[in-house]
């Protein structure tokens, strides 16, 4: 091993591309247009239509970002520059403790649609979310250019699925399936329009990775646009699919696609679905195990965490303390709900509001950082605006973020009351 900061430049434009889309288009795709759809009918494409246009802004405002301040820290970084090296690795550790718990989140996901699919019990579900995780911390420690490759590889997979379930679902669309459009009437829209933010967002983790783009203003910039508008699409047709065939009626809002991918392919559709369950959630965990690495990185080389953190491998020059340190937290994690101690449902409440803060911390950095540029103060404030406005809507989950902003201020007090100490005594 060796302490020496020196990460690859290897990440090339469709690498970002496809870390990009597989950090944000997750498992939501599965389940989200069919939740929408029952709550606010045919007229929930409206709420889809909006986010696909808030989806340019959000992206953009991380990726011009990551395009000036190419760093490991990512956020963190961008936030240290902007309020300084306190608040920066406040909103760092935000990001990093958000990930052991919403990567093995992530996992048990995936897991839960081929287990679903294919009737197998708890265990198998925990058994193939330990090999997703594995999968993320092996191709991170290989380093980003086998990671890259992986996650094009996914991201193809990913696509040609939620492809084909379109063109399965158009023979079956009606357009009485539209009728009426607002049953629940128009306010539903902006309730449908508030869970759908949840599926946009995810632009952030990828800026952990912009120090090693190979050519960062490029692939920062112009492949988050193109990233942004393949997610869009992506998300776009699944919803338009599952209201044309009215797959949430018959399948559930919960299993709508995997409805509409068995009325062509019978049995095998089951298999199918289950395993673009696997692709889609490993493909997010490969992007924020990434992330997260690089970040516990970046915080021990400013000394904003354990030194151990900042190791990197001789071998592949990846961080390799840090992957140490993820995998023990998946570890635990995965045990705490194999016990049965602690739901699925309890585990993704905990990384919600860290994840948004960690995004509004971005976007404030970004209306301070890019005030030369109007295009980018626009961008930022869009995007901190609509990030706020969610805030709201983690609810209890505030608590988790309180915690560890708890545990750092002690941290602080107490090595700032040691260097005291320590001159007094001098």
């Amino acid at each position: 091993m060796t302490d020496k900061p020196s990460l690859q430049r290897n990440i090339g434009m469709t690498q970002a591309i496809a870390l990009y889309i597989g950090a944000v288009l997750g498992s939501g795709v599965l389940i989200v247009p069919g939740l929408a759809a029952e709550m606010a009918g045919p007229a929930s494409l409206l709420a889809w239509g909006l986010m696909s246009l808030l989806i340019l802004p959000l992206a953009l405002s991380m990726g011009l970002l990551s395009a000036r301040f190419p760093n490991a820290g990512g956020v963190s970084h961008f936030v240290t520059l902007a309020f300084g090296p306190k608040a920066g690795a406040l909103v760092g550790w935000f990001f990093l403790m958000s990930v052991p718990v919403g990567a093995p989140v992530a996992a048990l996901t995936g897991a839960g649609y081929m287990t679903a699919a294919m009737g197998w019990a708890n265990p198998a579900r925990i058994a193939l979310a330990s090999g997703m995780l594995v999968i993320g911390l092996v191709t991170n420690w290989l380093g980003m250019k086998v990671a890259g490759k992986v996650q094009i590889a996914v991201v193809i997979a990913i696509v040609a699925v939620l492809v084909f379930s379109f063109a399965a679902a158009l023979p079956n669309m009606e357009r009485v399936n539209f009728t009426p459009f607002a049953p629940h009437g128009w306010v539903s829209v902006g309730q449908a329009a508030a869970i759908l933010f949840w599926c946009f967002i995810g632009w952030e983790a990828v800026s952990h990775l912009s120090e090693e783009f190979k050519d960062p203003q490029r692939a920062a910039v112009k492949g988050v646009s193109i990233a942004a508008v393949i997610v869009g699409i992506l998300y776009f047709l699944s919803a338009l699919a599952t209201v044309g065939t009215q797959s949430y009626l018959h399948g559930g809002a919960d299993a709508s696609l995997l409805w509409i991918i068995s009325r062509p392919l019978g049995a095998w559709g089951g298999f199918i679905a289950g395993l673009t369950g696997l692709f889609i959630c490993t493909a997010t965990i490969i992007a924020y195990a990434g992330a997260a690495s690089r970040v516990a990185y970046a915080l021990a080389r400013q000394g904003e965490a354990p030194k151990w953190m900042g190791r990197l491998s001789a071998r592949y020059q990846t961080p390799v303390g840090a992957i140490s340190f993820l995998t023990v937290c998946f570890t635990l994690v995965l045990s705490l709900y194999g016990s049965g101690l602690v739901s699925i449902t309890t585990l993704i409440t905990f990384p919600n509001a860290t994840f948004i803060l960690t995004y509004i911390g971005g976007c404030a950095a970004g209306i301070r950082l890019l005030r030369d540029s109007r295009r980018g103060v626009t961008i930022s404030w869009i995007s901190f605006a609509a990030t706020v406005c969610v805030f709201p809507f983690t609810g209890w989950a505030i608590l988790y973020p309180l915690v560890i902003t708890l545990i750092f201020a002690g941290v602080f007090y107490l090595r700032v009351g040691a260097k005291s100490q320590g001159i007094i005594e001098q």
